[in-house]
């Protein structure tokens, strides 16, 4: 809950919601940390349950597993799945996900209109996570875009390596620190604490980094802006169609929130950006709410140097 990104994000709308609404809430760590099974997993579920739990959250495609044992045996209860997906005849489940292709399209988009020419991306779940790859494969079409634009070809460092746990490493940041000093500007840190080991690799050499899920712009001088996705509201509105009698609407169907609900964006208020304006960027995210620009929203793209991009060299180097 510390990670200051994905977990920590949709935590915040769940505190948010009960502070307001005066219920109670706590969280149920599943046993064995990074290394917490299935059943640990659905353990910390039947806990919550057998606690007086009304709705229990769960963040991120590993829960999918447990939740689904949970859902189907605790059929009172309601279960919020944020990025998730949902599961067949489970109508006591929501499945809230996001349309990461969008928020990554506007900050690679952003990136090279900046005038960075070199990216990397270091991506958590071994390139198997689908809102990672959403997320990677949105930025290099942005990427590719604006290079178009601008008439110029851009290098992106492309990984999965050491991301499988989402987690900080002495590898990740000897691997990322390499990208740096070989000339590699800036990187989109994308996988929960991995922003830990890229940041410390950038402020060491000097690099510049892409925060992901919240602004992340308040955690190193090295963010230049962050590809968000609004976990914290969404996890406070599927909790309130709990208590308002419409999560009929929501339970058993899957959920995808983008530009259209203003559900995904860069924060413009505490970006660096020096080239690429608040008022390019507005403009961009309507040609996006229009329409007038498609971005491919592919989750099994993981490696987007096989995509034919015309003026985005990938390196890609796996997972």
């Amino acid at each position: 809950l510390k990670d200051k990104s994905f977990n920590q994000g949709t935590y915040d709308g769940v505190k948010l919601y009960a502070n307001a609404n005066s219920k109670s809430y706590k969280y149920y760590q599943p046993a064995n940390g990074d290394k917490a099974t299935d059943d640990d997993r659905y353990d910390a579920m039947k806990a919550a349950v057998d606690n007086g739990a009304e709705v229990v959250v769960a963040a991120g495609f590993l829960q999918g597993a447990a939740l689904e044992k949970a859902a189907k045996e605790f059929t009172d209860t309601k279960f919020v799945f944020i990025d998730g997906s949902p599961i067949d005849g489970v109508t006591n489940l929501a499945a809230i996900s996001f349309r990461e292709e969008q928020c990554g399209y506007l900050a690679g988009y952003a990136a090279v209109m900046e005038g960075y020419t070199k990216l990397g991306f270091a991506g958590g779940g071994g390139g198997t996570n689908p809102a990672c790859i959403r997320y990677g494969w949105g930025f290099a079409q942005g990427a590719n875009d604006a290079a178009k634009e601008m008439d110029k070809t851009v290098d992106l460092n492309y990984s999965w390596e050491y991301g499988a746990s989402f987690q900080a490493s002495p590898e990740l940041q000897t691997m990322v620190s390499g990208w740096y000093s070989n000339g590699t500007e800036i990187v989109f840190a994308c996988g929960g604490s991995m922003f830990q080991s890229v940041a410390a690799a950038a402020s060491a050499e000097d690099g510049k980094v892409v925060g992901v899920d919240v602004d992340q712009s308040s955690e190193s001088e090295t963010v230049v802006t962050s590809a968000m996705k609004g976990l914290s509201d969404a996890a406070e509105w599927a909790i309130a169609k709990v208590y308002d009698g419409t999560f009929s609407e929501i339970g058993g169907v899957k959920t995808a929130l983008g530009v259209t609900e203003n559900a995904v964006g860069l924060p413009t208020a505490t970006w660096s950006m020096e080239n690429f304006s608040v008022a390019d960027y507005e403009d961009l995210f309507q040609k996006v709410l229009n329409g007038d620009i498609t971005i491919d929203n592919n989750d099994k793209m993981a490696d987007p140097s096989t995509a034919g991009l015309s003026n985005v060299n990938v390196n890609y180097i796996g997972g």
